[in-house]
């Protein structure tokens, strides 16, 4: 055995039984994979009242914080009866003891566990409503400085965020309006005709693609296909450490990155809907034409009867406020994501859930304060 691998011998003295602690217990002895196995071996045999034993650390090679640290844990953090060790080795100890936890971890029940869970669930969320306070607020200090100072503006992004956001989902949205509208009036023109009520064909979808559907469809759509790409952005950005040389030359992420996309996806988002919306009518009115000889003239002629130009109107407030939120979610998302591909797929994911569910929240709570409105 080499003189310098750590060990323990058991000894037995006329003061009693004594554990001599031997060798070089370092960082640099121990990092063998041979001089650890061994070093664990010898201190898995300790006997159950090791804490009785003395305890001898004179004959020590070299003693450093590594191997300070494997003996305070073997002891579970407490000091046996006993120790005879030199100043320098007891001052390590104490060091040790000091920063590490007195006791260790204790049991706890199922409970407990989940009640902890929750608090950390919870501790979680706070984070990231404090995080979107502070996110909103910058948004409104860079309106102002926008409003102050309009030619500062990034009006070029601007634009450029309208365009992809905007002009290049229209197909897309117009193709699922339009299949949604002729779903819907294929299965309630087998209802209606139940009861002789074909012309009502009008009012349900009416009401359902102008107030609900389309505005929500079309956030849907725009949650998945923009909403995801915002975060995919600048989480990329953080990737590549771009953010962190805007920071350094001064450029300020609020106004350069997060209020282009807000203010952009504020303005696309209610033409979006009136036009997956239209989409969607002129889908159920050729699917009532075919179905039920509903003529495209009386359709368009009982649609201005049945619905108020006040759902029109709450349809584009309500499309506003989901592109907002929208591009407020998927800034956040990408600003919090961390310097690695793992957390880049988790953020853009996890944006795309959370605006999707906060756009139904958000219709529901509509439908709930604005039910007198347009009906």
């Amino acid at each position: 055995m080499e003189e310098s691998q750590p060990r323990i011998a058991f000894e037995q003295t006329p003061e009693g039984r004594s554990v001599r602690v031997q060798g070089r217990w370092t960082a640099e002895s121990l990092s063998s994979i041979a001089h650890w196995e061994s070093a664990q071996a010898d201190l898995a045999a300790l006997p159950a009242d090791w804490q009785i034993w003395h305890w001898d650390l004179r004959a020590l090679q070299r003693f450093d914080h590594t191997g300070a640290q494997l003996l305070w844990n073997s002891w579970h953090r407490q000091w046996p009866d006993t120790l005879q060790a030199s100043p320098a080795q007891r001052a390590m100890l104490e060091r040790v003891a000091k920063f590490s936890s007195k006791l260790p971890p204790r049991r706890i029940s199922r409970a407990t566990d989940h009640f902890l869970h929750l608090g950390a669930w919870v501790m979680g969320r706070e984070e990231h409503v404090l995080g979107a306070v502070r996110l909103i607020g910058q948004l409104l200090l860079d309106v102002v400085q926008l409003v102050r100072h309009p030619r500062q503006a990034p009006w070029r992004d601007i634009s450029g965020h309208i365009y992809r956001i905007g002009a290049t989902a229209l197909p897309i949205t117009a193709l699922l309006g339009f299949l949604i509208g002729v779903v819907l009036a294929y299965l309630m023109s087998q209802q209606l005709r139940q009861f002789g009520a074909d012309a009502f064909i009008v009012n349900i979808l009416g009401i359902s693609l102008i107030r609900e559907l389309g505005p929500v469809l079309a956030a849907i759509l725009i949650a998945g296909r923009s909403g995801s790409a915002i975060t995919a952005q600048i989480g990329v950005m953080r990737v590549t450490e771009e953010l962190d040389a805007m920071q350094v030359m001064g450029i300020p992420k609020g106004f350069r990155l997060v209020m282009p996309r807000a203010l952009a996806m504020t303005v696309v988002m209610p033409l979006l809907a009136v036009w997956t919306t239209l989409a969607a009518l002129l889908g159920g009115m050729l699917a009532a034409d075919m179905v039920m000889g509903l003529t495209p003239a009386y359709f368009v002629t009982a649609l201005a009867k049945a619905v108020l130009v006040s759902n029109l109107w709450l349809a584009v407030a309500k499309s506003a406020v989901f592109g907002l939120m929208i591009a407020l979610i998927g800034c956040h998302y990408g600003l919090r994501v961390l310097p690695n591909t793992q957390s880049l797929g988790e953020g853009t994911t996890t944006s795309v859930v959370t605006s999707i569910t906060m756009v139904v929240l958000v219709d529901a709570l509509f439908a709930v304060v604005f039910k007198d409105v347009g009906i």
